[in-house]
């Protein structure tokens, strides 16, 4: 379990799926060459129950993956051109954390039992990331939030992506630096922050010295060697598999999958909640999980797709 954001039993079916196909996503797309590299924490810093190891060797294909996290601004068409409800809003709550409540006390429906700095609020919602009197405004270039694994898997199955699996993602966000901690190396640079994470006392205080206390607009730090930006820190991402921590003791050589079925789905990259002092999960193998149809404000994701256009530097800017 992962302390930076809450887990929650299944709530219910999933949604109806959105039309397949037709949908706008006019991400950037960056290119991930097609390589063999190691997969897993090579520093050991996972903790175990999280299944970061056995270290083992992964061959993929070539494939173009977002740039950047999903948007609200994206997410935002896709529902328009839908009319798509997401889960936090057919439930009616969603998770949010306490410092950044935008509430009255009736809609505060309960804490996570765990994780008590996670609040259950009515209200609370894509479009409401903090409760019913908050906005997106002005924060359209931030990832998309409270968005659950089956919502992600909507918004690909409309727009003609696909959620990258594990693998895939642990590859792109690593940038061809072999089993390094983070997308930049192995350490925190002394007097830059190269993500958003947690500065302060958690779950208290966050000085923000980041530059960020909650989301971070997308284009925000440096990208890494391949042009992802923000892989790590900001928001935990969905990915395609079910989550096993034993998994890693099997996995095939070639393009794994994941395990055939599960009870939870694969988060990676950690979040702008991240701290070295209870979760330090903004790493390039760091692995968590959540029910399919669990929302929270620290979670969102990105796409992969078909390589359709080669441009010298990797990158890739089309329709997939």
């Amino acid at each position: 379990m992962s302390c930076c954001h809450p887990q929650e039993p299944p709530r219910g079916p999933a949604p109806p799926p959105p039309p397949a196909g037709g949908g706008r996503h006019d991400a950037e797309q960056v290119v991930v060459p097609a390589q063999t590299f190691a997969m897993g924490d090579a520093h050991g810093d996972g903790a175990r129950p999280d299944g970061e190891g056995p270290v083992h060797d992964v061959r993929l294909e070539a494939f173009a993956i977002d740039a950047t996290a999903v948007t609200v601004r994206d997410f935002a068409r896709f529902v328009a051109e839908t009319g798509y409800r997401t889960e936090a809003e057919t439930f009616g709550y969603s998770a949010v954390f306490h410092l950044f409540l935008a509430a009255e006390d009736g809609d505060v429906l309960g804490r996570s039992p765990q994780t008590p700095w996670w609040l259950g609020v009515r209200g609370a919602d894509w479009a409401h990331p903090s409760g019913p009197l908050s906005t997106v405004d002005g924060a359209e270039d931030h990832p998309v939030v409270h968005v659950s694994w089956n919502d992600a898997a909507a918004y690909c199955a409309w727009a003609g992506r696909r959620l990258p699996t594990e693998a895939e993602w642990e590859c792109a966000a690593r940038g061809g630096l072999p089993g390094a901690r983070y997308p930049w190396g192995d350490d925190l640079p002394d007097g830059e922050w190269p993500c958003n994470i947690w500065q302060g006392e958690f779950p208290a205080r966050n000085t923000a010295a980041d530059g960020f206390a909650a989301t971070a607009p997308v284009r925000s730090y440096r990208p890494n060697a391949y042009g992802l930006w923000q892989s790590v820190g900001n928001v935990w991402e969905w990915c395609a598999d079910w989550f096993d921590p034993g998994y890693y003791a099997r996995s095939p050589l070639d393009d794994p999958r994941g395990p055939a079925e599960g009870h939870a789905r694969v988060l990676r990259g950690g979040s702008y909640l991240c701290h070295d002092s209870y979760c330090n999960r903004y790493r390039n193998s760091a692995r968590s999980s959540n029910t399919p149809d669990s929302s929270m404000g620290n979670a969102g994701f990105r796409t992969v797709g078909a390589i359709t256009v080669f441009h010298e530097d990797s990158r890739v800017n089309s329709r997939a």
